[in-house]
């Protein structure tokens, strides 16, 4: 193989891998510095003289003249008279700058530069890959289905990097065929087994708020601010956000006149339910904005312990609480308290309080029954057996067991 033809077809790797010519230059140099090397020693002095205009190689091995018979290193060190050959002036300690022939050095060699060049070429790859997605960590891309496993999705980006979204990172209802462009943003990313992998996530709250970025301009601009994104992906979620400009309703803006720019927000996330609240530091307020579309009626608050006694109508405690017991939870993290929900107490008649039945009931199906709100018989039993069951994890014969406890003390 010629030097042309050499640096032609390394002009071709170079554009593949989209690697800039001067870069690629100081590669070849590099690898052509260690083949030689490799064949005359470490120390061997080695000048690599590339001309990536016309195609030209040339390799020089630069050794220093001593005396006949003194010479203790061929790779470091040239006879007198065997350098007089070369130049028949040359005098002991001057250096003699050899070129190597290049044909025959490529014919021995060319598999080893070769496979020296495919390592630096992909080590180059790796460290644009990381670099790359490393600053974008928080941003949304688009990419294109190629694979779909049972435990992650294989995505490419438009210049064929292999992205990773696990099954986690996935809204439930999410599905994926191949050839399907999908947006997600860029979760973390990390060196695995000495490769980077990039890990995408459509459930992230920052995919939300960078949704909000791209639908509401207000939010790219910064004239509103999300403050919290909460979320139960594919569910529900609570984005409560902020104006510092009186003249602009930071909640109109974000859902747009008749829902036109949340509904595009809605499409991405499978049908997720966003509420969007108004943020405020009054912790009180914005409880009751959290617990939203039930309306409340008193608030008690544990600073200490960072819990919240919420009172409202009855009618209004399912609505606090949810389906699948999202809102009572996604308004806990909004707000970072640990709310429970009662009755007004001039709407309550006889009650206990579920404690009491500690020795009929166990603890565990107690603690259960209060993840969802309920912390006295009457709230369970004004739930009903089939409401129970779909918010609990309780099997429907214990659920009956438990009604027929609680029922049976409260029409003493």
């Amino acid at each position: 193989m010629s030097t042309v033809n050499l640096i032609d077809s390394f002009s071709e790797f170079k554009e593949m891998k989209n690697i800039d010519r001067v870069t690629m230059m100081g590669i070849l140099e590099d690898v052509f510095k260690g083949v030689v090397k490799k064949k005359f020693g470490e120390e061997a002095n080695v000048d690599v003289i590339i001309n990536p205009d016309k195609g030209d190689l040339e390799i020089w091995l630069n050794r220093v003249i001593v005396e006949d018979g003194f010479s203790e290193d061929d790779a470091l060190e040239i006879e007198l008279s065997e350098a007089r050959k070369i130049e028949p002036d040359f005098e002991v300690g001057e250096e003699v700058s050899q070129e190597i022939k290049i044909p025959e050095f490529l014919r021995r060699n060319i598999l080893s530069i070769k496979q020296n060049l495919q390592g630096r070429i992909m080590e180059l790859e790796k460290d644009h890959l990381y670099n790359k997605y490393k600053e974008r960590v928080g941003e949304i891309i688009t990419g294109e289905v190629y694979q779909i496993w049972k435990r992650e999705t294989l995505i490419l980006d438009d210049e064929g990097n292999e992205l990773i979204m696990p099954k986690d990172q996935q809204i439930k209802t999410d599905f994926f065929k191949k050839g399907d462009n999908v947006r997600a943003v860029v979760w973390k990313v990390e060196m695995y087994n000495n490769s980077p992998r990039v890990i995408l996530s459509r459930t992230a709250p920052e995919f939300l708020e960078k949704l909000f970025e791209q639908e509401v301009p207000e939010v790219a601009d910064g004239l509103i601010t999300i403050k919290r994104i909460v979320r139960e992906p594919g569910e529900r979620a609570k984005v409560a956000v902020e104006s510092y400009d009186d003249r602009i309703d930071p909640v109109g803006a974000c859902v747009g006149m008749k829902g036109s720019r949340i509904h595009g927000i809605v499409r991405e996330l499978r049908n997720e339910n966003i509420d969007v609240i108004n943020y405020t530091a009054n912790e009180q307020l914005l409880i009751q904005r959290a617990l939203s579309p039930a309306k409340i009626g008193n608030i008690k608050l544990d600073q200490e312990n960072k819990r919240a006694e919420v009172y409202m109508k009855p009618d209004q405690v399912a609505l606090a609480i949810g389906k699948g017991g999202h809102n009572i939870k996604l308004a806990g993290r909004l707000t970072g308290f640990d709310i429970d929900v009662y009755r007004d107490s001039d709407e309550v008649t006889d009650d206990v309080d579920l404690e009491e039945f500690a020795d009929e009931i166990d603890h565990w199906i107690i603690d259960e029954l209060k993840k969802i709100g309920c912390d006295t018989a009457r709230n369970v039993t004004d739930l009903g057996q089939e409401e129970l069951v779909k918010r609990t994890d309780l099997e429907e014969e214990t659920v009956a067991e438990v009604l027929r406890i609680l029922k049976a003390e409260l029409d003493k």
